[in-house]
């Protein structure tokens, strides 16, 4: 596997583990001081724009901006070009939605990830995560899958496209997109949810983190220009509907009622 694609399967959106945990905290159900940590894992995460702010400070600064929200009003929007759903409509803030492809929304205001790669000094380099908060007017959630909908288009979907993928002989030109669709039918996945959420949701959740990645993956061009043209389109069909339900899924996950 190559350097990138290698790294495409371990990039995971950051909007999915901050909506969840932030409203775990808002339920009463983990406490504040676990946020900031539970959220950046080993990343150093910054906040712009955080209200009462007036430079970037550290995530634990700008938590605070939630703290009279109830969990519901926290929402979890991964919009794709033609499919905005979740965002509040034209601005700023489904503009940055779409170009990071995540975003949590809130009635007031919504917040987006920015990754940042910068180089020291002495030439190391290294990434920031940097959230920027954007004002919101007026915002009402929209409709969503449930997390039962969900799971059952997810299986649809999956099913679907390991077909197309096995008609078009994908295992000769990227054996290894092809593996990973095999190996989802049984997954086993470190992703998890904060206290609060109910099986279905935590199934989900782990299903679709590890089925997102895959499609991160599916995303890079095979090496040597093994893949065609044509060979890349028919690719592209059978994953796109594939890719929609795993984002749907993901937002039902995180964005389902919490339990104490």
């Amino acid at each position: 596997m190559s350097p990138a694609a290698d790294a495409a399967t371990l990039t995971a959106r950051r909007s999915t583990r901050f909506v969840a945990w932030v409203r775990a905290w808002r339920a009463g159900l983990v406490p504040f001081d676990e946020l900031a940590d539970e959220i950046a894992g080993d990343e150093e995460h910054l906040v712009a724009d955080a209200p009462g702010t007036w430079t970037d400070v550290p995530l634990g600064q700008a938590l605070p901006a939630f703290a009279k929200l109830h969990p519901d009003e926290i929402r979890l929007v991964l919009p794709a070009p033609g499919d905005p759903r979740g965002l509040p409509g034209p601005g700023e803030l489904t503009g940055a939605a779409l170009l990071a492809g995540e975003a949590l929304v809130t009635p007031s205001f919504g917040v987006v990830p920015e990754l940042r790669r910068h180089t020291s000094g002495s030439g190391v380099e290294f990434e920031t995560v940097l959230w920027r908060f954007y004002p919101v007017p007026a915002y009402k959630p929209t409709f969503q899958l449930g997390a039962a909908e969900a799971e059952v288009e997810l299986t649809t979907a999956l099913t679907e496209a390991t077909t197309r993928l096995t008609r078009l002989d994908v295992a000769q030109w990227r054996p290894e997109l092809a593996g990973a669709l095999q190996a989802l039918r049984r997954p086993e996945s470190t992703a998890t949810l904060p206290p609060g959420f109910d099986p279905r949701s935590r199934r989900l959740f782990a299903r679709a983190s590890i089925l997102d990645q895959v499609l991160a993956l599916a995303e890079h061009n095979a090496p040597g220009g093994a893949v065609n043209g044509y060979e890349a389109q028919q690719r592209d069909a059978a994953l796109r509907p594939l890719t929609s339900a795993c984002r749907q899924a993901l937002v039902a996950a995180c964005n389902a009622p919490l339990h104490a």
